[in-house]
């Protein structure tokens, strides 16, 4: 029913992956795969929902719908398995927004935040942005060249001051979509230690087949009694720009804890077309979202057929959810400014570093594959060609 072929020309708008080309790479000859939105099309379908509300000739102060909240607690029903109580539904402009209100909320001054690296920078900037510690707990890397938590090493390193942990699931950068058995174990400590959790879940929905998403509030009442879960359609429907997404908080004392923080920065309740095109996605984006996973396993597919020809320079493991590609290029012996400078000036292509994600980031790329199939073919020849020559 879909066209992901389409390619939309960026370039005069304000996008941010365009308008800061020159300013991050010094260049505007490369394609810009580093910002995790996606350069195809927003579902027409949305578009067609705002149109139509905009033959209102009033756009003043409004609630965040309680239908927008029903759609999304039979989405996450249906997509997960996981019922939620849609009055524990709470607006927030974007997922960041959400870490730094729980941040406030549940800890204090010089306490330890747990994060799970490499992972989203966000989640560390916010972390030392309100005064806390980071209490690093890196992923382990398994034989087949995969990640999953390293719990010993957790155990080893919680105190009375930690008083929380980011997760992120399914995980950005590293692209693991997280077992059932894995987040029990880690539910497990939390739970012995009282430690809360702020389960970022974003990319739920982008899980390709032979995996499956697991909410983390939904493996027990213990664990659902200590989850701050965020919700969200800016990925999935390439929605980043309407700032709407939602905070779950199933226990009620956890949530009053949060809304007391939340009430004293004054959210309001999100803007007029955000509402619309929220509940438009929720509502009528599940043909749409399966299409759009066929055409990412399309791109993805052809990158590592390509990388297969060079694994003496690119060890790439298959993402098990999100669309972006995290490639290990330790073996090019580049450090991580000579290897992004190779990749501007040979590959032509601006992608994340993977140092930004932690020091356990350092050789490794982040590639967003959420293009049209047409540009995918692009990149994937000039990284080819690239290659090819040293």
């Amino acid at each position: 029913m879909y066209d992901f072929n389409n390619a939309v020309d960026r370039n005069n708008s304000n996008a941010e992956k365009y308008k800061l080309k020159e300013k991050l790479f010094h260049t505007n000859d490369l394609l810009p795969m580093w910002v995790a939105d996606m350069d195809i099309e927003t579902p027409p379908f949305i578009f067609e929902d705002i149109q139509k509300r905009l033959t209102h000739p009033v756009l003043g102060y409004e609630e965040f719908p309680n239908s927008a909240k029903l759609a999304q607690k039979k989405w996450i029903l249906e997509s997960h398995g996981y019922d939620i109580d849609e009055n524990n539904i709470i607006f927030s402009p974007s997922v960041v927004t959400s870490i730094n209100v729980a941040i406030k909320a549940l800890t204090q001054v010089d306490d330890e935040v747990i994060v799970q690296t490499p992972v989203y920078f966000p989640f560390m900037s916010s972390i030392t942005n309100n005064k806390r510690k980071i209490l690093k707990n890196p992923l382990k890397k398994t034989a087949g060249n995969d990640y999953t938590f390293d719990l010993d090493d957790l155990r080893s390193k919680i105190t009375p001051k930690t008083k929380l942990l980011l997760l992120c699931s399914p995980h950005n950068p590293v692209g693991r979509v997280w077992e059932k058995q894995e987040l029990q174990a880690l539910a497990d400590i939390c739970i012995e230690h009282d430690i809360k959790v702020f389960a970022d879940e974003i990319h739920s929905d982008l899980v390709f087949k032979g995996s499956k998403h697991i909410p983390f509030a939904s493996l027990g009442k213990e664990a659902e009694d200590l989850t701050i879960t965020a919700y969200g359609v800016g990925k999935t429907f390439n929605l980043a720009g309407i700032a709407t997404s939602t905070v779950i908080i199933q226990n009620k004392k956890l949530r009053e804890i949060f809304l007391e923080e939340y009430e004293a920065i004054h959210f309001a309740q999100g803007n007029i077309l955000g509402h619309v095109a929220f509940e438009s996605a929720y509502t009528k984006g599940k043909i749409w979202k399966e299409e759009l996973l066929g055409h990412l396993e399309k791109n993805i597919t052809l990158l590592e057929k390509m990388l297969q020809n060079h694994k003496n320079k690119i060890l790439f493991k298959r993402p098990q959810g999100t669309y972006l590609a995290w490639l290990d290029c330790s073996l090019m012996n580049m450090n991580d400014k000579t290897l992004r400078q190779f990749l501007i000036k040979e590959a032509k292509l601006g992608l994340s570093p993977g140092i930004t994600f932690g020091k356990e980031g350092s050789g490794y790329m982040r590639l967003n594959f959420a293009v049209p199939y047409p540009t995918m073919e692009k990149a994937v020849n000039q990284l080819d060609k690239a290659l090819n020559k040293c």
